[in-house]
């Protein structure tokens, strides 16, 4: 069985992602788009920065944003996914995935950490984004707590055999401009921020701290002008309740 353990990566995203809003530097296609829009204060994009083959344009992601102040007062709460909310145990877990899709007891597998001494439930969703393909959700309960601490969904090959590269540019495509226009606190939010082995392609939090990041994950080769362009090969997404501090086990201070 294909492991995935999501903690981790979560752990390192934020701390590589700025906590500023933060456009997309470089990560525009080659044909025909227009120069990114940049946040206030940032240095034009440098050659050699990554940028996404096929994504849409920076302008387009900014454009998605809503301009309506009075969105502020309708602000984005993260509370879960679907029916599954942080803080339920593993029997209401099983029970809101039975609710959302229909899921018998049996598709729905367990699965350890035994570095994190976390636990989660597996469960293969198709079509959990319309037309996007099979995903796999990771429902992950705490080390200490044995509650709801975040949700994934995941995109690739092995999730489902038929997915393409479009495909997944695609579905983060689609997934971003619905997170543009969520709510979430405008200086919680980034867009298209490159990291080692993909591009953040949303990240943002609500008033609580908690956070929704999109992670499209691939492979760089340089192309023209000293662009390094990414080929996707999954696309991740992370619900969770605390992604600075998250409930995990870790060596005391002084023990080694």
């Amino acid at each position: 069985m294909r492991k995935i353990y999501l903690v981790p990566a979560l752990v390192g995203l934020l701390t590589t992602v700025a906590a500023g809003p933060l456009a997309a530097q470089g990560a525009v296609p080659k044909q025909k788009a227009a120069p990114a829009p940049r946040a206030a204060g940032a240095a034009p994009a440098a050659a050699g920065t990554p940028v996404a083959a096929g994504a849409t344009s920076a302008a387009a992601a900014e454009t998605a944003a809503p301009d309506d102040k009075s969105k502020a007062t309708d602000s984005k709460l993260i509370d879960g996914f679907r029916s599954a909310k942080f803080g339920m145990n593993e029997a209401d877990v099983r029970a809101a995935i039975a609710k959302d899709f229909g899921a018998k007891p049996d598709a729905v597998r367990a699965q350890d950490n035994a570095s994190e001494l976390t636990h989660s439930l597996l469960y293969s969703a198709p079509e959990l984004l319309p037309n996007g393909g099979t995903a796999e959700l990771s429902y992950v309960f705490g080390y200490k707590s044995k509650s709801l601490i975040q949700v994934g969904a995941v995109w690739s090959k092995g999730t489902d055999a038929a997915i393409t590269p479009e495909k997944l540019f695609s579905n983060a495509n689609i997934l971003r401009a619905h997170f543009l226009s969520e709510g979430f606190k405008p200086d919680s939010i980034a867009v298209n921020m490159p990291v080692n082995g993909g591009i953040v392609m949303f990240r943002g939090s609500d008033a609580k701290d908690r956070s929704v990041i999109l992670l499209l994950q691939g492979t760089f080769e340089n192309k023209d002008n000293n662009q390094r362009v990414l080929t996707p090969t999954s696309l991740l997404l992370f619900y969770v309740a605390d992604a600075k501090s998250p409930d995990i086990f870790k060596l005391p201070p002084g023990q080694f």
